[in-house]
């Protein structure tokens, strides 16, 4: 693979794993734009502990998540008290008071950014981001994932059922740092410097929309978003005059025709019960 490409699939696993931060609290109701602040959190925390204390990456890593999903926390309770709008709002503030943060601490290199010493191949980056994957998809399996559902579908029926609404939304978001935490040390240790500045809207934006376009009704749909906004726009380089105007009238199609994401619960179940057919068949015709 070329260094080009080796880079565009890099991209494509933080992509893939911040996005899967944000899928977590969608999946229980709650739509996040505050994720370029969790990343910057993991990125930062990631990098001091590599560069400053001297740490492995198999330490650093996990200690990152473990950071951001602690802030999660903290900040899930007086968070989640909004809704709606205000909640976009609030979690959008959370990252902008992050930011300034950063950017006025001499520590971490304020608004010239900073340094980060170890740097992670492909073949770390890929499976960490194999098992984000992995760890979703068999979450959105448990009864925990299906409270969730639960929540996301109507709170009030999920509440009378005996779901602990309020539990399971922070436990959603708190997960959803966890992981962005890790996206956060997987761009600082690919691309050896944090810079705040990346962590801006622009970046929860194109995160949230990767959720939103690929669908929260499963585990998939993360995925495919990220692929698609991370793919599509390079094969697009072709017609580069007129790729952005392409990628914009392809995005509102999308939205006109797959209002509720490219997969949904129906696609996934109809292909399980497609592929069940088929595999019954051919045991039949042995």
């Amino acid at each position: 693979m070329s260094g080009y490409w080796t880079g565009i699939v890099a991209i494509l696993c933080f992509n893939i794993v911040v996005a899967y931060s944000v899928f977590l609290p969608a999946a229980a109701g709650q739509l996040n734009l505050g994720a370029a602040g969790f990343v910057a959190i993991g990125a930062y925390t990631s990098g001091y502990l590599s560069t400053d204390v001297g740490l492995a990456m198999w330490l650093t890593i996990p200690i990152a998540a473990l950071a951001t999903g602690a802030v999660a926390f903290l900040i899930s309770f007086p968070m989640l008290r909004t809704r709606g709008v205000y909640m976009v709002l609030a979690t959008l503030a959370f990252a902008e008071i992050v930011q300034g943060i950063y950017i006025n601490l001499e520590i971490f290199g304020a608004a010239a950014g900073y340094p980060v010493a170890a740097f992670a191949e492909l073949d770390i980056i890929a499976p960490i981001t194999i098992l984000v994957i992995l760890f979703v998809v068999f979450l959105m399996a448990t009864r925990f994932g299906l409270s969730m559902r639960a929540v996301h579908d109507d709170e009030r029926v999920a509440s009378l059922f005996g779901v602990n609404t309020r539990m399971t939304k922070v436990a959603a978001f708190t997960l959803g740092g966890v992981i962005a935490g890790i996206g956060g040390a997987i761009w600082a240790h690919q691309f050896n410097y944090v810079e705040i500045q990346h962590f801006n809207i622009l970046l929860s934006t194109f995160v949230l929309l990767y959720v939103l376009i690929g669908g929260t009704q499963t585990p998939y749909g993360p995925l495919v978003g990220a692929v698609f906004f991370t793919l599509l726009p390079e094969f697009l380089r072709v017609s580069n005059e007129w790729r952005f105007v392409i990628f914009g009238v392809i995005i509102v199609l999308m939205m006109v025709v797959r209002p509720e994401g490219l997969v949904t619960r129906t696609l996934v179940e109809r292909f399980y019960g497609l592929f069940w057919r088929r595999g019954r068949t051919a045991v039949a015709d042995r």
